[in-house]
């Protein structure tokens, strides 16, 4: 993997290939998606790195007296080689991330493989492509969060914890002295806690990016404005706390936090500035000057850190993983804008120009990002989101297509093997049910589905059909390509829709589909979504009952190899074969578990051919799709375990079904006595459904909402494959 390092003896910086790194127990290995440069610390490291050895010696007193002790104990010449040593050797850069778990460590239990999570540490969260991150250094994003934005999650730690030294209260004054990366996300903070806020910093347009996030007055330190606007904010009496969020060697912020704090005010040192404290000033007011270490109790405890030991909370509110959590709570809740402090993006293999041009001061940035190859792309890039459409319909109530009738005329537009053989058979002998007209685009084939399911009328003109106000009902069974575009007319033209799936190949067509929805005031729509109608699965579910915790669901689809020649492989224009088949899965998956999917990872053996889907939901319940079309064909085509409360439920390519559950004085099992010729997928028992709410005007068998979530499922497993991160799915509002 490559990693970025500099050599502090020369200043080298370079992009290094090492070895990637274990995973050990009691921590993660985690792929870089987003790697935060800290403008303030790092360039700090690398503009040291670039002096004389005098330079650097001046710059590090507390390490010269090391040398001087290590001259006194091993002599000069035992004490040149070893401080040469360290020094030409290579060291790491970074410590705020954000990654995807790719593997998991013994003793962990609160992520897995797939997950999305902000790291800290300078040893633990560096630029590389992959980091062992140890438990109490990590928290997971929360949903909808972006990895970009949750790459903040160190530096916004050090922020917080350097406001909480401060004790602000509601109504407070506060200063921050210096806008950089800390000071902007400082003032945030403050202001999110009901502080009034005012900045300074020499360079204009920071202070004005502090103004516009919430700050009441910024200025040059200087300036008689600033002094000002302290003056009238809190009447002649100072700010209560002062934050020195500023770097250098001047001893101008101290002395600027002594003259504008009121008596017995609090300064809070949060960045690496010159302390030399005006004696008198501060004596007089009693001023309460306060150290913030990094990001919160349990920096630097070896056992914390390293060893995953907590300290309890009843003990120690915020540790450094509790404020690198809440930080990122805010992120996701909208308190916090990071957005505006980007400055720059910069693909990882140009670190090294990047840090040249930061180093120049060719590149002016609060903060810089490093984007990680293969890993998730946002905003017109590959995205790390899918959005959900909402489901909006027109003023009016939705009513039937058609008004309730004891038999229901039905049209198809598409007569192909799936039709022929899964649904015109069970709905040409269901009573109350019409065979109007078959429109196909070969006459043959509709000649052939009128003569063998007695449809009235075939015919190749489906305006035809949509302009025929005698018909209820459409059944849409064609390619999958042209799925979304029939489902729109057809929903126009006051049609009750039976669409097979996928409803749409791509987000642009499921918009397409809705705003037809919303124009027509019809939402008379159902999916070909069989499995969770199959008369064995409900009977399962029925015996499994209600869950009182999360679940984890297993659904293997061995789905085999498909002919040579079979249209499901021109991708190009219809899609991939999860595309057309995975919806299935993934709706039986929620309608087991009873919720929508929040998040979508998806990886893919060499060509794509086999995909392991992880769905995740909002109690914690994890499903996991395997599809694979490289198994044996002497294998079920499905197997599905539903894993939860101490009880299993087994489904067997539904054909048999069991359950085990724990309880009583031992254990139960389960196990239906179907035969292999009784496999039923459920399409009888869904055509039913569907007639029956055409009939009487009653709800559709399933939510619209519900067929929208499963369809942006589907499609986020294509956006995962392309970004090789969890995709987000974000509801619209």
């Amino acid at each position: 993997m490559k990693q970025v390092v500099q050599n502090y003896k020369s200043g080298e910086l370079t992009v290094l290939d090492v070895p990637v790194p274990g995973c050990k127990a009691g921590g993660v290995l985690v792929r870089s998606a987003y790697s935060l440069i800290s403008t303030g610390t790092e360039l700090m490291k690398v503009s040291e790195a670039g002096m004389s050895m005098l330079g650097k010696a001046r710059t590090r007193p507390d390490q010269v007296a090391k040398v001087m002790q290590s001259v006194a104990t091993n002599g000069v010449p035992a004490t040149y080689r070893k401080v040469m040593g360290k020094l030409d050797s290579y060291t790491p850069l970074g410590y705020s991330l954000c990654g995807v778990v790719e593997q998991v460590g013994t003793g962990i239990d609160d992520v897995k493989v797939g997950d999305l999570v902000a790291c800290a540490g300078n040893e633990h969260a560096l630029h590389a492509e992959l980091n062992w991150v140890p438990k109490n250094l990590y928290a997971r994003v929360p949903d909808g969060l972006a990895p970009r934005h949750a790459a903040f999650g160190t530096v916004g730690s050090i922020a917080m914890q350097g406001v909480r030294r401060g004790e602000p209260q509601l109504g407070d004054v506060a200063l921050v002295i210096g806008l950089g990366l800390i000071g902007q996300l400082v003032v945030q903070l403050l202001t999110a806690s009901g502080v009034r806020v005012v900045g300074v910093d020499p360079d204009r347009a920071r202070c004005e990016l502090a103004e516009r996030l919430g700050a009441a007055a910024c200025g040059d330190p200087a300036s008689a404005a600033v002094e000002a606007s302290v003056a009238e904010l809190t009447g002649g009496h100072g700010v209560d706390q002062v934050y020195l969020a500023a770097g250098g060697g001047s001893n101008q912020p101290v002395e600027l936090a002594a003259r504008l704090c009121r008596d017995r005010g609090r300064v809070v040192d949060i960045g690496k500035c010159r302390l030399d404290l005006p004696w008198n000033a501060y004596y007089e007011k009693e001023l309460d000057v306060r150290f913030s270490r990094s990001y919160g109790p349990g920096r630097y405890d070896p056992e914390y850190e390293l060893e995953g030991r907590d300290y309890p909370i009843g003990y120690v509110r915020w540790t450094e993983r509790r404020n690198l959590a809440c930080f990122l709570d805010l992120l996701a809740r909208g308190r916090i804008d990071v957005e505006p402090l980007v400055s720059h993006i910069a693909d990882f293999d140009d670190a090294v120009e990047t840090y040249q041009r930061l180093k120049d001061g060719d590149l002016k940035a609060v903060a810089v990002l490093f984007r990680y190859p293969e890993q998730a792309r946002e905003a017109g890039e590959a995205a790390p989101a899918v959005a959900v459409p909402a489901v909006r319909r027109s003023g009016k109530a939705p009513t039937p297509a058609r008004p309730a009738k004891a038999s229901v005329r039905v049209a198809f537009a598409g007569a192909g093997n799936y039709a022929t053989s899964m649904l015109l058979p069970h709905l040409a002998q269901r009573d109350g049910v019409e065979l109007s007209t078959v429109v196909t685009t070969t006459a043959l084939s509709a000649a052939n589905a009128k003569r063998k399911f007695g449809f009235a009328e075939a015919t190749t003109d489906l305006d035809a059909v949509l302009d025929d106000p005698s018909i209820d009902a459409v059944f849409v069974v064609t390619r999958h390509s042209s799925h979304a575009e029939l489902t729109q007319r057809a929903l126009l033209a006051g049609k009750a829709v039976f669409v097979e799936k996928p409803l749409a190949l791509t987000e642009d067509e499921l918009a397409g589909v809705l705003a037809a929805v919303e124009k027509s005031g019809n939402d008379r729509l159902q999916v070909g979504f069989n499995r969770r109608f199959a008369p064995l699965l409900q009977e399962a579910r029925k015996r499994f009952g209600a869950r009182n915790g999360p679940a984890s669901l297993r659904y293997l689809v061995n789905a085999g190899r498909l002919q040579h020649g079979s249209w499901y492989l021109q991708q190009g224009t219809e899609g991939s074969r999860f595309a057309g088949e995975g919806g299935h899965f993934i709706d039986t998956a929620s309608w087991l578990l009873e919720a929508d999917p929040v998040s979508v990872y998806a990886v893919a053996t060499s060509g794509n051919e086999d995909l392991q889907v992880v769905l995740r939901y909002p109690d914690g319940s994890t499903a996991t799709i395997s599809y694979v079309t490289t198994g044996s064909s002497a294998f079920p085509k499905e197997t599905l375990d539903l894993i939860a409360d101490g009880k299993v439920l087994r489904l067997d390519d539904f054909v048999r079904a069991s359950l085990f559950a724990d309880g009583g004085v031992g254990r139960k099992r389960w196990v239906s006595s179907r035969l292999p010729k009784a496999r039923d997928k459920g399409q009888s028992a869904e055509l039913a459904a569907f007639i029956k709410a055409v009939r009487t005007g009653g709800p559709m068998p399933v939510s619209l909402e519900s067929l929208v979530a499963t369809t942006s499922a589907t499609l986020a497993v294509q956006a995962g494959l392309a970004g090789g991160a969890p995709v987000t799915l974000a509801r619209a509002r």
